[in-house]
């Protein structure tokens, strides 16, 4: 990992622990609400999967019980480790996604799961994925929901109003402390409203196929405060494919 300034690797590589921690507690975290769904998502499928950004693992997982042979890779090795400590996956990378080593069209599907917020050059790193994928691969994205970056429920409540601050144009930096449980995880990435996710995949000659705004399970051992999430996103996922050359 050579890179020169890439925040985002640094910010992970300080944290790593706390995530590990934060991710692998059951029904933590809103990773949990909406795990089924993802899965339905994304699709069974017996070929090649790379996830991107894997940290400690928890979508491989999901990837190899939808069927597929998955390579997990984080530009973090702590999390790379992690991943492969728990058996998330086939094989194990620790790499950036701006350089991924691997051949060109390699795989059938590249999952980038909440990652994308965390990458300082997001055309760069969808380009790298377009080239790794087949001709008729696909990409599969979550993001947190750009509208959800720029506010905040106001209170606990079910029906709380969802206040808007700031701009939702442009590419901003946040950073936020969380503390649940008894556990404290420290968040960090950029802010930038879905036109720039949508002209990284236009440039990359990518097609956005499917989006989905998913709304989260409220089954028993979902995380708490979840119905508020009901009425508002918080997630958006996108599956994209490559256009005709």
């Amino acid at each position: 990992m050579t890179q020169k300034k890439d925040e985002g690797v640094n910010h992970w590589s300080r944290i790593a622990s706390e995530w590990i921690a934060w991710a692998r507690t059951p029904n933590h975290d809103a990773f949990w609400a909406y795990r089924d769904a993802f899965a339905e998502f994304v699709g069974r499928g017996e070929g090649d999967a790379l996830d991107v950004g894997c940290g400690e693992g928890r979508v491989s997982r999901e990837l190899m019980s939808c069927g597929y042979r998955v390579t997990a890779l984080d530009a973090v090795r702590e999390l790379a480790e992690a991943a492969a400590q728990a058996g998330s996956a086939h094989a194990y990378v620790v790499a950036p996604v701006t350089e991924l080593p691997f051949e060109d069209g390699q795989f059938d599907v590249v999952v980038a799961y909440n990652m994308l917020m965390d990458v300082d050059d997001v055309p760069a790193a969808v380009k790298e994925i377009r080239r790794v994928l087949r001709s008729g691969g696909e990409m599969v994205i979550s993001i947190v929901h750009p509208l959800a970056d720029h506010g905040r429920f106001a209170n606990e409540n079910a029906d709380s109003p969802f206040v808007v601050n700031g701009s939702y144009f442009g590419r901003q930096r946040f950073e936020d402390t969380v503390e649940r449980n008894g556990l404290s995880m420290h968040f960090a990435g950029w802010m930038q409203p879905l036109e720039n996710y949508a002209a990284a995949l236009e440039g990359a000659g990518l097609a956005i196929t499917s989006l989905r705004e998913p709304i989260p399970s409220l089954s028993s051992g979902a995380p708490a405060n979840m119905e508020r999430w009901t009425r508002w996103p918080m997630f958006l996922w996108l599956k994209a494919r490559p256009l005709a050359r």
